[in-house]
């Protein structure tokens, strides 16, 4: 049996997609509603996540940051629930060395701990499509390698904690694209161009990207709903400072683009799309609005 823990924007697709993969799953989330909703999905719905993972063999979270996945795992009984021989799943994306804290914990329990985050987006998660970075035991991951082919394609790229690296990376790179296309649309706009056509135009060439592609949609037909909330984008990015900074590097794009988001975030859009930092600048540029 799976537990999963956390079924938020990305969580519950990733729990129908194990549905329909066939899998016993049940499920457990702090707003009770959003767990309840998978009911319908055949998910069975737990009272309490220590209720969740007592039977399971294999346990997912997928929770909003680090301070979030370790309160549960350490100070609401999850740990201490889980079964020798349990398989912990983290999918959340967290600080690297809070995954290796994790994993050095949940050892001493007798618990193994892969820390896979995903990228793809609530697209991808629907899909079936996410890219899963696996960082843990590599006999670990190739347990869990058959389960995670629901979910998206599964990479092992390093030790506990490699993972979370990875993941750092995706969103140095997602940020950085969302800002070069989000600017791009700004210069189109104010030399008399047309913004769709101007995508469409340069679809296929060298600056063709996923971000290209989904974002740059979003961003003209301006819906920013809240797939990827601009907070949790500044909190990565924060974090992709923080490892930075502990190992000496000088990341310019990263530590340029991570300000700009600071202040998008500052100015309400917290939970916008991290694809509406359109709308921070345009607020910059108001003659072209």
């Amino acid at each position: 049996m799976i537990a999963f823990l956390g079924t938020g924007l990305m969580g519950a697709p990733m729990v129908r997609r194990l549905l329909a993969a066939g899998h016993d799953v049940t499920v457990w989330n702090r707003t009770a509603a959003k767990a309840e909703a998978l009911a319908a999905d055949g998910a069975h719905i737990a009272p309490s996540p220590v209720e969740t993972v007592r039977q399971a063999g294999v346990v997912f979270t997928m929770l909003s940051d680090g301070p979030a996945v370790s309160n549960l795992l350490f100070s609401e009984g999850v740990a201490e629930a889980m079964a020798t021989g349990t398989i912990l799943i983290d999918c959340s994306s967290i600080p690297p060395e809070t995954a290796r804290d994790h994993a050095s914990r949940l050892a001493m329990r007798g618990v193994m701990h892969v820390d896979c985050p995903v990228s793809g987006g609530v697209a991808g998660a629907q899909a079936g499509s996410l890219a899963l970075m696996a960082g843990g035991e590599e006999k670990v991951v190739a347990q869990i390698a058959p389960l995670m082919g629901a979910l998206g394609r599964l990479t092992h790229v390093g030790p506990p904690g490699a993972g979370q690296v990875c993941k750092l990376a995706n969103q140095q790179i997602v940020a950085i694209t969302i800002g070069a296309v989000a600017e791009a649309m700004m210069l189109v706009a104010a030399g008399g161009a047309d913004r769709a056509r101007f995508r469409d135009a340069i679809r296929g060439g060298f600056a063709e990207s996923r971000i290209l592609e989904l974002h740059g949609s979003r961003m003209i037909a301006r819906d920013f709903t809240s797939g990827g909330p601009s907070r949790l984008q500044l909190k990565d990015l924060d974090t992709v400072a923080k490892l930075a900074n502990a190992e000496g590097l000088v990341l310019p794009l990263t530590d340029t683009v991570r300000g700009v988001f600071r202040d998008f975030v500052e100015s309400g859009h917290g939970d916008t799309d991290h694809s509406g930092l359109l709308l921070h600048l345009e607020a910059l540029n108001p003659k072209l609005l």
